[in-house]
């Protein structure tokens, strides 16, 4: 006779500075496995699993995430068991939101849209204090040309140069739902400097390191090394270009993730 199992999604965010990533490796310090010792502590060995809605690199931030609990008791006093999860999470993870789903949903597989925030500013060294959120571009930028490169990403395109180590055989036709480079109205900090940016990117898939790259374009755009027709030639489908700069990790900020 097999027991009962039940689901749960839970809505995390972290601060990934110290962190190698998301997915467990040995003898790293990752975001899976900080949660699944908690959870190990607060279930008292009880029998679960944990499963993310998708992998961030090291260093990458999370404003909200999520990942899926897979265990054989139910949680009788969710409100209550979050509680007691924060309480023993490190400071620099929090759990959002708990919510129980049935064996139908699958956190990998169910149809979800995440949106990226890339936070960086340029000219002038900051507050070391900004560091594990945001990137500071020593040279000077012209922002104004760096956002209309970030509108041509927008739409279905070859992102085959945006991916790191791309192959022959992956699936590099992929769609922004919405991509935008703006005045930063997300994050404040009283030691962030005046003039801070960010790259808003919407959409349903991303490739390997994908918004860095286009980040790191975007940057190699705003010191006049390329011009916009790079960038509209580089998502053509017959583009063999190679993006050869990523744009760092401790910038980038998973913002969000919606389930359809």
């Amino acid at each position: 006779m097999f027991n009962k199992r039940f689901y749960y999604l839970i809505k995390i965010q972290y601060l990934g500075y110290r962190f190698h990533g998301w997915q467990k490796q040995p003898k790293l310090k990752t975001i899976h496995l900080m949660i699944d010792r908690t959870l190990n502590f607060i279930l008292d060995g009880k029998q679960f699993k944990t499963l993310g809605s998708g992998r961030t690199d090291a260093m990458v931030s999370a404003n909200e995430t999520a990942f899926e609990l897979f265990i054989y008791e139910k949680i009788e006093d969710e409100e209550a068991f979050l509680a007691l999860f924060n309480h023993n999470l490190p400071q620099d993870l929090r759990a959002l939101a708990i919510e129980e789903v049935d064996a139908d949903f699958n956190i990998i597989q169910h149809s979800k849209i995440k949106e990226y925030v890339y936070l960086f500013t340029y000219g002038q060294k900051c507050h070391p204090f900004c560091a594990p959120i945001m990137t500071t571009i020593l040279d000077d930028l012209d922002i104004e040309l760096m956002k209309k490169g970030a509108q041509l990403f927008q739409g279905t395109h070859n992102f085959k140069p945006y991916c790191f180590r791309a192959t022959d055989n992956g699936l590099y036709e992929r769609t922004i739902d919405s991509c935008s480079l703006v005045e930063n109205d997300l994050f404040t900090a009283n030691f962030f400097p005046k003039n801070t940016y960010t790259l808003i990117v919407k959409g349903k898939g991303f490739g390997r390191n994908q918004i860095r790259l286009m980040m790191g374009i975007l940057i190699k755009l705003g010191r006049g090394e390329v011009d916009l027709s790079y960038i509209e030639n580089s998502l053509k489908p017959e583009s063999t270009s190679v993006m050869d700069f990523i744009a760092p990790a401790s910038g980038l900020i998973l913002n969000s993730v919606e389930f359809e």
